[in-house]
């Protein structure tokens, strides 16, 4: 038995500086562009509309075998899936989870060779929007496993024996969960404590990993750690396949949330595991290489389950507004909870648009759609966050009200407040608003950087600064006279989205148009004007990322509007929805742009500087802290492990 671990100390991650931290980021960020990238574009000031105009679309065999899983998968959710049990118990049933791996679920995305269903983008996210609309908990099990865990660095990445070893199990038996962030580590992966150490053919595993979606109940592991420089090991972060049962592998604690009180998330210890070699995924060093291209479809998966979650939204405030009366109306003929009303079916309209657009452009594999990826999932995450809130607004007290109350006291059971809560963890999860905004951020102004980024570079010589000038004085020679007059200005552009009998959706296509030649005007300011100093400008890019983002979401919904009317499909009323989503946005896109340039972004970091200091410190008087005792991040010293294994496998 091993010795106790029982001596506290500061979590040992490794000290660096905030340029060496970025160095490692930038190294395991793809360099290149090798495809087209409609975001891309737009964050230059070209409107590539020809890049997702027609709208893609799946192959007719593609469709059925999606539509025949989806069939399947709501007839198990109404039949098996009780999400009011899950709430209850903070658990998904073992007996549901191993239905839902009878059904296939676990191997969606798996090649049908390896036993998997081999759906495509567009029609697993469908799924995982069906099933998180039963349980949020299960979709995120689902997610975990397939969008981050073992099998999508294995697909893209993985040796061929290595699939033929894992994605049969995964397809079918075996849950993954994926291990990345420590006790002192979150989006800062130079820190990263966790150690695989050469040790013959293996590698011997340390450290502890926080939040472990999945964790708790995985068979397989896939694992960052970092491998130390040797003679024959070039180290760095690297990325393994673990057998969650290995010897010296302990899940500590089993994490508790305000939402998704189902999941199977935890605190994984590892102590001199032993892992071959042959189960690191790629090279030493391009863990976070192959984090990051995981995640550039991975990301699909949350604003995916967010447009279930809106979908939902949508027919409770229907219903809802219909029966409740206020003053001699329903509450719905009320202009203030009217416009609720409209935000919810417009922006959910959009979000699916943007959904199933970047899905079948994934799927397609023409466009490069790291930034589209991205920015779904930023913008998902916030506007299915304002939509669950809305909701909850229109249900008054009933919506902070839970289900398990309404339903004692003879009403419907309506989890609107546990929507709220769910959706809340998607703002955070795989990468925080905050993060979303910067990694965006920096692939929207990657051009500038390729030609201007050694001007600004402190460390540069002046020879290399000299060239980078000339190279630049070329680039924006060519690039700015681009960004004075476009299509946008002429008022018969994209006439086709006008047609007879619709809403005329052109007109805000070409604001769009103008609009992406004003973002990039203004980032070629910005750049100008902060030059060096523009990487801790965060606000300001936060606010580039924000606009880009409602102009992706504007053009999507136009383009699905378009092909829905070309289709059949509710034509005239995608069209409405698009134009009240567009008129909405705009309005947001023009609040974006004037606080570009006035806010208080000044004045805010130096009321930071004042709260950090204590100059604030009288005004917290007046209260009581309930926080517990104890430190603000455990300890995560490697060593043994002194608590009991909390693993259990679903069988």
């Amino acid at each position: 038995m091993s010795a106790p671990h029982n001596t506290p100390q500061v979590p040992k991650a490794p000290k660096v500086t905030e340029r060496e931290a970025r160095k490692v980021a930038e190294a395991a960020r793809e360099q290149d562009w090798r495809k087209p990238s409609f975001a891309k574009e737009l964050f230059l000031g070209r409107f590539r509309l020809d890049l997702i105009h027609p709208h893609p679309l799946p192959p007719p065999d593609d469709i059925r075998r999606g539509e025949e899983f989806l069939g399947r998968l709501r007839a198990f959710c109404e039949a098996h899936i009780d999400s009011a049990r899950i709430e209850r118990e903070a658990k998904i049933p073992d007996e549901v989870v191993n239905g839902l791996k009878e059904l296939g679920a676990l191997g969606m995305k798996i090649e049908t060779k390896y036993g998997g269903l081999g759906l495509t983008q567009v029609y697993y996210n469908k799924a995982l929007a069906l099933v998180g609309s039963a349980s949020p908990a299960i979709g995120a099990l689902l997610s975990a496993h397939q969008s981050i865990g073992v099998p999508q660095p294995l697909k893209i990445f993985g040796t061929q024996e290595q699939k033929d070893a894992f994605l049969p199990r995964l397809a079918t038996t075996d849950i993954s969960a994926f291990l990345l962030t420590e006790p002192d580590v979150g989006s800062d992966p130079a820190r990263l404590a966790t150690t695989a150490v050469p040790d013959g053919n293996d590698y011997l595993l340390d450290g502890v990993k926080l939040w472990t979606t999945n964790g708790v109940v995985a068979d397989l592991l896939v694992v960052m750690a970092r491998v130390p420089a040797s003679e024959g090991h070039p180290g760095g972060i690297t990325a393994f396949v673990v057998e969650a049962d290995a010897p010296g592998v302990t899940v500590e604690h089993r994490n508790a949330f305000m939402g998704l009180r189902g999941i199977e998330n935890g605190v994984t210890r590892f102590h001199q595991v032993r892992v071959p070699a042959a189960n690191r995924i790629g090279p030493e060093g391009s863990g976070l290489k192959i984090a990051l291209t995981t995640l550039n479809t991975g990301r699909l998966s949350l604003p995916a389950m967010c447009v279930g979650a809106g979908k939902w939204c949508l027919k409770i405030a229907r219903e809802w507004s219909a029966v409740r009366e206020q003053w001699g109306r329903p509450v719905a003929k009320h202009e203030a909870v009217g416009a609720k009303i409209s935000f919810i079916a417009a922006t959910t309209f959009a979000l699916e648009a943007i959904v199933d657009l970047s899905s079948q452009m994934a799927d397609e594999n023409r466009n490069d759609i790291r930034i589209e990826a991205a920015l779904a999932k930023l913008y998902g995450s916030e506007m299915g966050w304002l939509i669950a809130d809305e909701l909850v607004q229109i249900r008054g007290g009933r919506g902070f009200e839970t289900a398990e109350s309404l339903a004692a006291r003879g009403e419907r059971a309506v989890p609107a407040e546990q929507m709220l809560r769910d959706m809340r963890i998607n703002r955070i999860f795989e990468g925080s608003t905050e993060i979303m905004h910067l990694l965006i951020a920096r692939e929207a102004v990657d051009a500038h950087l390729k030609v201007a980024g050694d001007i600004i570079d402190p460390e540069k010589p002046l020879a290399d600064k000299a060239k980078a000038g000339a190279n630049a004085a070329g680039f924006y020679a060519r690039w700015l006279p681009q960004l004075v007059t476009g299509a946008g200005q002429l008022p018969r552009t994209y006439g086709e989205f006008n047609p007879a009998g619709h809403r005329d959706l052109s007109g805000h296509l070409r604001y769009v148009e103008r609009s992406s030649r004003k973002l990039a005007r203004s980032t070629f300011y910005a750049m100008s004007r902060w030059q060096g100093r523009m990487e801790t400008k965060q606000g300001f890019l936060g606010r580039i990322v924000d606009i880009g983002a409602e102009l992706f979401a504007m053009s999507a919904a136009c383009v699905r509007a378009e092909h829905l009317r070309g289709a059949g499909e509710h034509g005239r009323e995608a069209y409405q929805l698009a134009d009240a989503f567009c008129r909405q946005s705009r309005v947001r896109v023009e609040e974006l742009f004037t606080r570009l340039w006035s806010n208080t972004d000044d004045l805010d970091r130096r009321v930071v500087d004042g709260v950090l200091s204590g100059t604030y410190t009288w005004l917290e008087e007046g209260v009581i802290d309930p926080s517990g005792e104890g430190p603000w991040i455990a300890d995560a010293t490697p060593g043994p492990s002194a608590e009991e294994n909390r693993h259990r496998p679903v069988r």
